[in-house]
């Protein structure tokens, strides 16, 4: 059960960034704040990888193959903080991370057409329960108790959680031929590239990124880096899980973070509004409740059977 304690801290310190991001971009980053945020996330990678180098010098000894496939996970890292930001920007954090139930489902759908996975009765059933709990997180109830879709961020969650199980699953392949600090290493150059190419041809997000950088104050640019730090240390513990336990097994952990939002959203909205507050009417705590036991149901289901 080590594995699990070590999966369950990932969780833990994205349900925090959770929060931190829609500070970010509610209180700091109103104008160009997704902008911002992405190229933050992006380059600050390139911090991380003396560290990682000093872990393992052994990192430039990597295939070329190996080099394309961690390419394409680090352009999937970017999509998925991308189409995460701008659903965040003007929805509730604890309902947008529900959505993510949806990686174990998108990562057995991809296992069996790409691998050639079969998939038992118990599992097709389970992610019908997913898909039917993120079903219900998706229509928002207005003053008048009258559903409406959410049309803007379930599109950009469904991208985001499909991004994020293929590159999960590109992860692992490449991690259990090389090993993790190496694969860690060019993830995160990756990473790096992406957010310079950005930074060179997105020229709104190069301007908001440079107006940010030069009007915020040490105390926002802190809170920054203490956000990517709780970013990127999630990302490795996870990325160790994964070597320790089927990805099935550590994906199932993450389905812990809309719980550990839930709780913190209750909190902050009580406690310190100032930070964070979220709808808690009885209908908006209900339907939250509902769809993260359904889909907190349907994960376990389907990656444990």
């Amino acid at each position: 059960m080590t594995w699990f304690l070590i999966a369950l801290i990932g969780p833990v310190l994205y349900a925090l960034t959770n929060f931190i991001d829609k500070l970010l971009l509610e209180k700091y980053f109103k104008n160009g704040g997704v902008g911002t945020l992405v190229l933050i996330s992006s380059l600050i990678s390139v911090f991380v990888l003396p560290f990682i180098f000093l872990a393992d010098n052994t990192v430039f000894s990597v295939g070329y193959i190996q080099i394309l496939t961690l390419a394409v996970v680090g352009i999937l890292n970017v999509v998925v903080i991308w189409c995460y930001l701008l659903a965040l920007r003007d929805e509730e954090a604890s309902i947008v991370v529900v959505f993510y139930q949806l990686v174990p489902v998108f990562g057995s759908i991809l296992g069996y057409f790409i691998l050639g996975e079969i998939l038992s009765q118990i599992q097709l059933i389970a992610m019908a329960i997913i898909i039917f709990g993120t079903t219900i997180i998706s229509f928002e109830i207005d003053a008048e108790n009258k559903f409406k879709l959410r049309r803007q961020t379930v599109p950009l969650m469904l991208v985001a959680a499909l991004a994020w199980a293929l590159e999960s699953v590109l992860f692992k392949v490449v991690a259990l031929e090389e090993n993790l600090w190496r694969s860690l290493f060019w993830e995160h150059l990756m990473m790096t590239i992406v957010g310079l190419l950005i930074f060179m041809f997105i020229r709104s997000y190069r301007e908001n990124f440079l107006s940010a950088i030069r009007e915020n104050s040490k105390r926002i640019l802190s809170l920054n880096v203490l956000n990517e730090i709780l970013y990127i240390s999630g990302n490795i513990v996870v990325a160790f899980a994964y070597l320790l336990a089927p990805i099935g097994l550590v994906l199932l952990t993450e389905s812990f973070q809309p719980i550990f939002v839930f709780m913190l959203g209750i909190f902050f909205t009580f406690f310190f509004p100032k930070v964070a507050t979220e709808k808690i009417y009885a209908k908006h705590i209900l339907q939250k409740v509902i769809a993260i036991c359904i889909t907190g149901l349907g994960t376990y289901l389907l990656l444990v059977y």
